[in-house]
């Protein structure tokens, strides 16, 4: 058995739980925020056999894409407290996979 966790936006969360659960995987949804853009994510925890891992990264890889947005991240261009918004095109989406090793799994 293994345990994937992985770690997608926000957005793409509603569909993607959608299709894992329609594929009769089973999900628990976790809020989380990333570190470096401070936007919300969400983890989520799907237990599966091993032979079925392949089949989990598909879905994700369905639902979750790469795609570039503009923000502005603050940054100290003089001394003192003056800030001034830089824009900057960045990366989000896609997912953050990890799949371990699950030791032992009891359902009560």
């Amino acid at each position: 058995m293994k345990l994937i966790i992985a770690i997608v936006q926000d957005q793409d969360s509603p569909s993607l739980v959608q299709d894992l659960t329609e594929k009769e995987f089973r999900v628990t949804k976790l809020a989380s925020t990333g570190g470096f853009l401070k936007a919300g994510n969400t983890t989520l925890l799907i237990g599966v056999e091993d032979d079925k891992v392949n089949d989990v990264i598909s879905v994700i890889e369905e639902n979750c894409k790469t795609r570039e947005i503009t923000t502005s991240l603050l940054t100290v261009t003089m001394p003192g407290d003056t800030y001034i918004p830089y824009p900057l095109e960045v990366k989000v989406g896609g997912a953050t996979v990890f799949v371990l090793d699950v030791e032992k799994h009891v359902r009560v």
